[in-house]
C-alpha cells in the first residue's frame, strides 16, 4: 500500500510539474514575467529569486531564478540569460532550464515603445525514480530483488526537451502592458519511453498602469508618492489564475504592494472561495541594489502549510543612465 501511494504521488508530482513556476514577486522581478524585460532599463543588470513552500510537510519545494542581462545601444538590442531550477522533497523532482534572451525597441510616439523578444532554452526534468521497487521486482521464492522490470509503471527517470518562447511589451514613462507565450513548440514531457504528452503553451497578459490620483496634492511626500494598478492574467491547460492588486512606490526608494489571487474560470464548490490567496510584497532600493521580500497568505481551508516566502536581490549597474533616459526606459521598481 505505502509504493502504491508513492507511485501515485510521483504520478501527481509529474501533472503539477507541467505548470509552470510563478513567482509572487514578478512585479518587482519582471524578468520571470516577460523576456522583453531584456536591456528593459538602457544598462545591465543581474538579480536572482528564491521560492520556498509547504515547508512544514514532506512537500516542501524550492523555486530559484538567475538572470543577467544588458543593453547594446550600437544595434538597439537587449540580450540576456536566465536559470530555472526547482525541487519538490517529496519526489525528488528536479527542474532545470537555461534560457537566452533577445529584445529590440522601437519607439511609436513620443511617449510609447514597442519590446519585442523571443527566447530560446534548454530544459532537463529529472523525477528520482531509481529508488522504486515495482511489484514484479520482488521474487517471493527466492526472497531477492530483481534489477530489472516490464512493469507498464517503469518510466523514465530523466526528460530533456527544447523550448520556445516569445513575449511583447508595450510602456511609456510610466506604465506598462505585456503578453508572453511559453512553450510555442510544446515541447514534449512524457515519462514513457515512446509516450508524446505536449507541455501546454503559457499564456500571461500582464500590465502595471499609473494612476495619478496623488498628483498636484501639493505636499512633499504626495510628490514622491506613486501609486500602481497591478494584473496578470495567467492560462496553461486547465489552469488559470487571476492576480489583481496594488503597489506604492515612494521616491524610487521603497515599494510595497498587495495583490488577491483567484481563479476566475474555475468550478468551485459552495464552500470554496473566490480568492485563493493573498500576497504581499516589500521592496527596497539602494545605490543599485534592489531588495525584495514576499509572503502568500493562503485564504483556502488547507491547514497551516508554512506559507510561501520569496526573497530577492538585484543590482543595477550604471543606475545613474536609467534615470537619465528615464523616458526610454520601462517603469521598473
Amino acid at each position: 500500500m505505502k509504493k502504491f501511494l508513492i507511485i501515485l504521488g510521483i504520478l501527481a508530482v509529474a501533472q503539477l510539474s507541467a505548470q509552470d513556476v510563478i513567482f509572487s514577486q514578478n512585479f518587482l522581478v519582471p524578468e520571470t514575467l516577460n523576456s522583453s524585460f531584456t536591456g528593459a532599463i538602457k544598462t545591465s543588470k543581474i538579480g536572482s529569486i528564491h521560492r520556498s513552500q509547504w515547508r512544514n510537510y514532506g512537500l516542501k519545494t524550492n523555486s530559484n531564478y538567475f538572470y543577467y542581462d544588458t543593453w547594446l545601444e550600437g544595434i538597439k538590442t537587449g540580450i540576456g540569460i536566465t536559470l530555472l531550477n526547482h525541487t519538490e522533497s517529496a519526489s525528488s523532482y528536479q527542474f532545470n532550464q537555461v534560457n537566452l534572451n533577445y529584445s529590440l525597441s522601437f519607439q511609436i510616439n513620443d511617449t510609447w515603445f514597442f519590446r519585442p523578444s523571443i527566447s530560446a532554452g534548454f530544459g532537463i526534468k529529472n523525477y528520482g525514480f531509481q529508488n522504486l521497487l515495482l511489484e514484479d521486482q520482488i521474487n517471493l521464492n527466492s526472497n531477492s530483488i530483481n534489477t530489472s522490470s516490464i512493469d507498464p509503471l517503469l518510466l523514465r527517470e530523466k526528460r530533456m526537451f527544447f523550448d520556445f518562447s516569445s513575449s511583447l511589451l508595450f510602456n511609456n514613462e510610466n506604465s506598462w502592458i505585456g503578453l508572453t507565450l511559453k512553450h510555442l513548440n510544446k515541447p514534449n514531457i512524457s515519462l514513457a519511453q515512446n509516450g508524446n504528452i505536449p507541455l501546454d503553451i503559457f499564456i500571461s497578459i500582464h500590465a502595471k498602469y499609473y494612476i495619478p490620483i496623488l498628483e498636484n496634492r501639493g505636499t512633499w511626500i504626495t510628490s514622491k508618492s506613486k501609486i500602481y494598478f497591478l494584473s496578470n492574467f495567467m492560462l496553461q491547460g486547465s489552469f488559470n489564475r487571476l492576480d489583481l492588486g496594488v503597489q506604492y512606490i515612494f521616491n524610487e526608494q521603497f515599494s510595497l504592494g498587495l495583490i488577491t489571487t483567484s481563479s476566475p474560470l474555475s468550478k468551485r464548490s459552495n464552500n470554496s472561495s473566490l480568492i485563493t490567496s493573498v500576497n504581499s510584497f516589500a521592496g527596497i532600493s539602494w545605490q543599485g541594489f534592489r531588495f525584495g521580500y514576499s509572503y502568500d497568505f493562503k485564504t483556502s481551508e488547507i491547514a497551516n502549510t508554512g506559507g510561501t516566502h520569496e526573497f530577492s536581490l538585484s543590482y543595477d549597474f550604471s543606475k545613474n543612465i536609467r534615470f537619465l533616459n528615464r523616458f526610454k526606459c520601462v517603469p521598473y521598481f
